[in-house]
């Protein structure tokens, strides 16, 4: 069994770019690198060009897995120091939670670095064409119900600046599901992007960053230039006969939860009390929010790639001339760890996954939005995609996610499993319908493609005999 060729994502439109890369004879390095673009436009609520994210690919010439990092960095490497945010309150689940928004929020992204990255290293198509998908997706696509549904919650940093007219009809109010989601500059930084990428760290871009961030940010242009990407060997961990390969470093250990999980989890959770009991013990944690939005990718030849990128919540300042809403990722506390200083990564959830067979093959590659939901979302859907349930119906399946001292569902646990998580002393709350509180998941097995409905995903798989030949590579792209 080997993994199938395709695309999955968290909107149509990025699914599509990526199809159409693979349609064109790009590796599964050019397809990801399109739909990271490509969400950076039409996911703007998740995710952008000034945010970061990490990626996992596996290249079938060589056998190898390597975890690529180019998440926010810490700035201040030149000796400033960055002034307060501005505090706002965000309600999720009922639940208000502080962020803080603002130039002094703003990290350094590492978006562009990443995308150019993953093409340097394992693209063939020109680059160029890599990046025209996400230009058109600039010029308009159309903003899901899901995204439609989040909108009035991150709406205090979202509804500033240039984002009243993004998110806004013509009369004023917000986007709805269907309408279309467009910003007249945002081409701009694509037009950039396509011919001089390096701008957006020593360039046109850079500089309007650094302008508009002023003097009560910590980023400057030292901190923009110093910026790299990060390639290192993925952390394994075996479960049910497989290799499961990540990052290894994220802020939640999902690998090792899911490790724990599997080895205590006697049945299906869905029915069974104990394996309920053992999975909510596995996961439980503080709750924590952070926007982002997964893709992955596959090949005929056997190359892979899985990616998450965010935006955290979004600080209200965008880069006048190019449409770019910068990231917040300081001012969510959950993020910011002891030790960590300017020119440091800093912390993350996002732990996008691919899983080996016994004779090093990939069968499986997955990777999950929603801040602190990714390792429930990712632990359950990746147990059962490996316990051979298609990727689709293992993202539809019901799922739980535990903090202390409460266990929030889906509906169909079973009584039993409601009763017993009741008796062991927890709020026990089941939500009305599925919900985008409990992450989103694209995944690629042999089996097929799934993506979440929770985020308006979008798969679609092919037949190797499918896709045209392959072209001889244009040229070597050295890494940074």
């Amino acid at each position: 069994m080997t993994i199938t060729p395709g695309v999955a994502a968290g909107h149509p439109a990025t699914a599509q770019a990526g199809a159409d890369i693979l349609a064109a004879g790009g590796t599964a390095a050019d397809a990801a690198a399109a739909m990271v673009l490509t969400s950076c436009a039409a996911e703007t609520l998740f995710t952008g060009l000034g945010g970061g994210g990490f990626a996992t690919h596996y290249e079938a010439a060589t056998g190898e897995t390597r975890c690529v990092d180019f998440f926010v960095g810490i700035p201040g490497l030149s000796g400033r120091t960055a002034g307060p945010g501005k505090p706002i309150e965000v309600v999720f689940v009922g639940q208000a939670i502080p962020y803080e928004i603002g130039p002094p929020t703003v990290a350094v992204p590492g978006t562009p670095a990443g995308a150019l990255h993953l093409w340097r290293r394992w693209g063939r198509l020109p680059w160029p064409e890599v990046v025209a998908p996400g230009r058109a997706a600039s010029l308009g696509s159309v903003f899901p119900d899901a995204h439609a549904d989040l909108l009035p919650k991150v709406s205090p940093a979202f509804h500033v600046s240039e984002g009243l007219e993004v998110y806004s009809r013509a009369d004023g109010s917000p986007l709805q599901g269907g309408d279309l989601l467009a910003h007249p500059a945002h081409s701009a930084a694509y037009d950039l992007l396509a011919e001089e990428p390096d701008a957006f760290y020593r360039g046109v871009y850079a500089r309007a960053m650094v302008e508009v961030l002023g003097e009560t940010s910590a980023l400057d242009a030292v901190d923009l230039e110093a910026y790299r990407v990060i390639e290192t060997r993925p952390r394994r961990v075996d479960v049910h006969g497989f290799g499961v390969l990540a990052r290894g470093n994220d802020l939640d250990d999902v690998l090792g939860t899911m490790q724990a999980a599997a080895a205590t989890m006697p049945g299906d959770p869905l029915t069974s009390p104990a394996s309920a009991r053992a999975l909510a013990a596995a996961l439980r944690a503080p709750d924590r929010r952070a926007e982002t939005t997964n893709l992955v990718a596959a090949d005929a030849e056997g190359n892979v790639c899985a990616v998450t990128t965010s935006l955290g919540l979004g600080s209200g300042v965008w880069v006048p001339g190019f449409g770019v809403h910068l990231n917040s990722m300081l001012g969510e506390g959950e993020l910011v760890r002891e030790g960590v200083g300017p020119g440091m990564r800093m912390g993350s959830m996002m732990s996008p996954m691919i899983a080996v067979d016994p004779s090093g093959r990939p069968v499986v590659a997955a990777g999950a939005a929603g801040g602190s939901r990714i390792r429930p979302a990712l632990v359950q859907t990746m147990l059962r995609m490996l316990d051979h349930t298609p990727p689709q119906a293992a993202i539809d399946a019901p799922r739980l996610n535990a903090t202390p001292g409460a266990v929030r569902l889906e509906p169909g646990f079973s009584a039993e499993v409601l009763h017993s998580l009741a008796e062991d002393g927890d709020e026990v709350t089941v939500a009305d319908m599925r919900d985008p509180y409990f992450g989103g998941v694209s995944a690629l097995s042999w089996l097929g493609a799934g993506a979440d409905p929770r985020r308006d995903g979008h798969a679609e798989i092919y037949l190797a005999s499918d896709l045209p030949g392959t072209p001889p590579p244009h040229g070597s792209h050295p890494v940074d």
